[in-house]
């Protein structure tokens, strides 16, 4: 394989490998030190971060407010203090060799708000800051202010011409790279827009291509690097990017393979899960309470989502066409009206336990079980607005409170599962993000026998291409 030249990045020549900053505490100021010590950049989330007491002791994200404005405020805080934290551990772990950055969602709550907390509490340790998962505009002005560099993440050329000719020509001098993340290869949140088919994925080196003549001819950055992110494994298997004259400066980005590493903060269980992956167990779905696709592991938590979806018709609140017949919905028994053969599925239904039929923001009924219902309603009123608008609880972080339609029940409250997956051993129940090339984990002899490895052994591993 050819070798990797030092590339410049937030201001200092290192490796061309980058740890992909992923959400709630998966990676920390543990995982981005150790990355950053041997070379490379290191990326600890920005996403409610953990944060420790003066004994070293975790603090619990409890809420104790009694409305969704003040258990908001209280997130605001905890995500503040929690990257201020992870910020200062990286630093100390880096021991002054490579580059730290953080990463955030722009479609988080308060995201502006929560990097500049960040910033300006671990001034002097953060290089650089990557976002994604919506159009941050405001990024290149924030990270300006603080002179760090910034990172946007885009999943085409368009995407990020759009942000240019808005915003970023004013702080080019501040752009570090522009991430180039596969809408279907890569984990968590992808950026599959409404012309692109999530059932038929398009080689990443055209998009690539097209990213840097359109950074090349109209916005003037040639030498700007492009770093390549979501399915990459092997670097002998995107050789041909490297030292390419076509593609300019290029990095690669890792989010799912340090997931496997002796300093990650995920539990031993799913460590042990990741390793035990087969190809296709990574599903792209759309039950994301943000409305982005995302890809993550096809577990219990997963079928019974789509269960829930699948155990749904659509109704009238008047006799319309087809929709003739009777549906009595909730306590109050209100009548709505469906089809004669949804009538019957829907019987069929209620007779197996899916007794409680809840309504949706498109004219639809769900039905599931009173436990579940419960469930339901329980999560969408502890709602603590994680995110800038929430499609299941309908918080909005406006002046209103809400996104004025009709919370979704076919969703779930994404702060609470992460939070869980988290800090807990349940792998099956929660949501489970991953890159659709985990499975390779189980096939990959360097991780014959349950082998771990530390950061270091595997940079090491990816500097051979394999």
């Amino acid at each position: 394989m050819k070798n990797l030249q030092p590339i410049l990045l937030s201001g200092r020549e290192v490796l061309p490998l980058i740890e992909g900053g992923k959400g709630i505490s998966v990676s920390n100021g543990e995982s981005s030190g150790a990355w950053a010590a041997s070379g490379g950049v290191g990326t600890f989330s920005g996403v409610n971060a953990d944060s420790y007491d003066d004994q070293g002791r975790l603090i619990p994200q409890v809420y104790y407010g009694e409305t969704r404005r003040e258990r908001h405020e209280e997130l605001i805080r905890f995500a503040i203090k929690g990257g201020i934290h992870q910020a200062r551990v990286a630093h100390e772990l880096a021991s002054g060799q490579g580059r730290i950055h953080m990463n955030i969602l722009w479609e988080m709550a308060a995201a502006e708000q929560i990097l500049e907390g960040v910033l300006e509490g671990a001034k002097g340790l953060v290089h650089g800051v990557t976002c994604g998962a919506g159009m941050p505009y405001k990024i290149a002005e924030i990270c300006s202010k603080f002179g760090v560099y910034y990172y946007p993440i885009v999943s085409s050329a368009r995407a990020f011409r759009a942000l240019w000719k808005r915003a970023y020509y004013k702080f080019g001098e501040r752009l570090g790279a522009v991430v180039y993340e596969d809408p279907w290869l890569a984990g968590g949140h992808n950026g599959l827009s409404n012309n692109e088919d999530p059932l038929k994925p398009q080689d990443p080196y055209p998009r690539v291509l097209e990213l840097r003549r359109v950074m090349r001819d109209e916005c003037g950055l040639s030498n700007t690097p492009i770093v390549m992110a979501g399915g990459v494994w092997y670097l002998r298997d995107w050789e041909h990017w490297i030292n390419n004259p076509d593609l300019g400066p290029i990095a690669f980005q890792f989010g799912t393979r340090p997931l496997l590493t002796v300093e990650s903060p995920i539990s031993p269980a799913w460590k042990k899960r990741l390793l035990s992956l087969k190809k296709g167990d990574v599903f792209l779905n759309r039950f994301s309470p943000t409305g982005f696709y995302s890809s993550a592991v096809n577990n219990p938590f997963l079928h019974e989502l789509k269960a829930r979806s699948e155990r749904q018709i659509a109704y009238t609140l008047d006799p319309v066409g087809e929709h003739q017949t009777q549906l009595a919905v909730g306590i109050r028994g209100r009548i709505v009206y469906v089809t004669a053969p949804d009538k019957v599925r829907a019987d069929n239904w209620l007779n197996q336990g899916y007794d409680e039929i809840l309504r949706t923001p498109d004219s639809t009924l769900i039905f599931v079980t009173s436990e579940k219902a419960n469930e339901i309603r329980t999560d969408q009123i502890n709602c603590m607005g994680c995110l800038s608008a929430c499609v299941f609880s309908n918080w909005s972080q406006n002046k209103e409170g809400t996104t004025g339609k009709k919370a979704d029940p076919r969703s779930f409250c994404i702060q609470k599962t992460l939070q869980t997956i988290s800090h807990s051993s349940d792998t099956e129940n929660q949501l489970m993000f991953a890159g659709h090339n985990a499975y390779r984990f189980a096939t990959d002899p360097f991780y014959k026998n349950g082998f771990i490895p530390t950061v270091k052994q595997l940079i090491e591993r990816l500097l051979t291409g394999d």
